[in-house]
């Protein structure tokens, strides 16, 4: 199977979504398509099985981030831009090198990038 992997936030400018989104099953962006289309293009390359991790800064300067769920996506909604998620781990505090992943959303991760990033992607995802 060919899964890809994907990094996003959950910090819709100061509020934390998080509990949101784990609790009604979905992540989603937080700006419209119109006004961040290349984050709306990456999010319409996730598909159904793919993986997918919050993640949090850990504070200005810090190279690290912290994961705080991972899930499966059920389902894309190109309609209202949200991804329906499987949540299969929650409440984590997993510390792992950021490798960049400070914005809204990263990837997709897969087998065709470096070993480094293959390394990286399973501390991630680990369950």
């Amino acid at each position: 199977m060919n899964r890809n992997y994907w990094v996003v936030g959950a910090n819709w400018a100061g509020d934390d979504m998080y509990d949101t989104f784990v609790k009604r099953g979905y992540w989603e962006m937080g700006y419209s398509d119109k006004d961040q289309p290349g984050l709306a293009e990456m999010r319409r390359q996730m598909k159904k099985n793919d993986r997918i991790a919050i993640k949090s800064m850990l504070g200005q300067g810090s190279p690290n981030i912290r994961i705080k769920a991972i899930g499966k996506i059920k389902e894309v909604d190109g309609e209202d831009g949200r991804v329906y998620v499987q949540w299969i781990s929650k409440g984590m505090d997993r510390i792992v090198e950021s490798k960049g992943c400070y914005g809204t959303i990263h990837g997709p991760y897969h087998s065709e990038h470096t070993e480094e990033y293959d390394e990286w992607v399973g501390k991630v995802f680990r369950i």
